[in-house]
């Protein structure tokens, strides 16, 4: 029996005087840190006065002093600041730095970025109302490589996907460094610099160079909606046998998806492939521990991931509806209905607050509150999957980790605590929770579907038991407190 007085201590070292820990100075830079900041200082200034109207050589001389000298240097600079450092956990300066947490500069930087998807996105919109030609000069020095690539003029969205893939590829790299000492980081950072790289950006660019029909081949419906409403596949069928071969692959990847979920869960798309999570799990990276933990988040969670996949079917249904029937069924509504979802849906939620708001909710606010793909393979995952995270509890020591540094807002620890397998329709299987953990008590395996949880063996139950009864901790500790009720 545990002593009352041990039980009702109460001390807080900071209350009486001792204060908050301190930070440690920064390392002293290296000649070769120095030589990164310089160059990354130096891109950054010619890219100013190329935006200036100086054109620094103008062609390939132009693009490779601005954002290639500054994508180099950057590169180099995240390989140094993890190079002399001994492999394992870096949460180093994590809650002292300013702009990972919800400072005046984070809010500052996530209002920036905010601010760059609202312009790019509606920039001809914002230029008919008297906004000037912003975007003008970074799309114009990009022009040679959309020459290369495309076989014509660069574009704002030809700009987007290729800071997008820099984002990713660079911030990868940061990755890399980071988590040097977990093999399943590595892998899962190579695969999805090589998807975005591949199979989201160099694979389109060549379809527009031979006048293809446009497709990201890493994308999957419903993330990427178009590619089976009716306008998408009307386009495809046009494009003869080669349209034929894309209609073929969208079609595929839906069909593909309820088995590799069943094999590996919703990692296999959300953390190896999607584009969406792989600038969530690179540039992101330094702001998941932003992502709310607490019970209100995650109803909103439940309500909003959920509401948008019934958004995206209801447009689907809606636009065959009418193309099926000459119009008949729907009218008008099916495009208002599409045009709602593009603009609330596909721009605003996706794009401005999912990447924008980074700095201050964390880096997967789309995928757990608004990717309706994300929706489908998580209700797939929690019942008809082999995917789970097991936990051995007797070693937990409660630091933490595992639920500070969870982009979805799981409170792994509680499963930890309770010795249970982690099996939620959020995880995406980033595997961070257990790189994180300094005793090694999280590991992802798959195994048998029936056996992850009490009531596994009946999915469909279990799948309507998690809307009617959803549980925090786990259905064994759900259930377990409900009959000591």
């Amino acid at each position: 029996m545990i002593d009352e007085t041990l039980s009702n201590y109460d001390f807080d070292e900071e209350d009486v005087g001792f204060g908050a820990p301190p930070m440690l100075p920064d390392a002293p830079l290296s000649w070769a840190r120095r030589l990164s900041a310089i160059g990354i200082a130096a891109g950054l200034f010619l890219l100013v006065l190329f935006f200036f109207g100086i054109d620094l050589g103008g062609g390939w001389s132009a693009l490779f002093s601005t954002l290639g000298l500054l994508s180099l240097a950057t590169a180099l600079w995240f390989y140094l600041d993890f190079k002399d450092t001994e492999p394992g956990i870096k949460h180093d300066r994590t809650f002292f730095r300013a702009i990972q947490n919800r400072s005046l500069l984070g809010w500052s930087l996530g209002i920036a970025i905010s601010g760059f998807y609202i312009v790019l996105y509606f920039y001809d919109e914002l230029q008919a109302k008297g906004l000037p030609a912003v975007l003008e000069r970074p799309i114009r020095l990009l022009d040679p490589l959309a020459e290369l690539t495309q076989g014509g003029e660069s574009s704002r969205w030809f700009l987007y996907g290729v800071l997008y893939t820099l984002a990713i590829v660079l911030f990868g790299v940061r990755m890399l460094m980071k988590y040097r000492h977990n093999r399943y980081q590595r892998i899962r950072t190579v695969s999805v610099m090589f998807f975005q790289f591949g199979f989201a950006w160099f694979l389109p660019n060549l379809l527009i160079y031979f006048k293809r029909p446009y497709m990201e081949f890493n994308g999957v419906w419903p993330l990427k909606h178009d590619y089976l409403w009716p306008g998408g596949v009307d386009g495809f069928l046009g494009a003869g046998n080669f349209g034929i071969f894309l209609l073929v692959w969208a079609i595929g990847l839906v069909v593909a998806t309820p088995i590799l979920t069943y094999f590996y869960g919703k990692r296999w798309y959300c953390s190896w492939v999607c584009g969406c999570g792989g600038l969530a799990e690179t540039f992101g990276d330094p702001w998941r521990q932003q992502s709310a933990k607490s019970t209100g988040a995650w109803h909103i969670e439940r309500w909003l991931v959920h509401g948008v996949l019934i958004a995206v079917l209801v447009v689907t249904l809606a636009l065959w509806g009418n193309h099926l029937t000459d119009g008949r069924v729907f009218g008008s509504s099916a495009y208002t209905l599409k045009q709602w979802y593009g603009f609330y849906i596909g721009a605003i939620f996706s794009g401005v607050v999912g990447v924008g708001f980074y700095p201050v909710l964390g880096n997967r606010i789309w995928c757990r509150f608004g990717c309706p793909q994300a929706a489908i393979l998580g209700l797939w995952q929690r019942v008809f999957s082999r995917f789970r995270i097991t936990t051995n509890g007797g070693q937990c020591i409660s630091c933490g980790n595992c639920s500070t540094y969870c982009e979805m807002g799981i409170d792994v620890r509680a499963y930890a605590q309770n010795g249970e397998n982690i099996v939620r329709a959020s995880c995406v299987g980033c595997g961070v929770c257990s790189a994180v953990c300094p005793r090694g008590v999280l590991k992802l395996e798959n195994g048998s579907f029936a056996d992850r949880f009490e009531g596994a063996d009946e999915p469909l139950r279990a799948l309507r038991e998690s809307f009617e009864k959803p549980e925090i901790y786990g259905y064994r500790a759900w259930s377990e407190r409900n009959r000591q009720a």
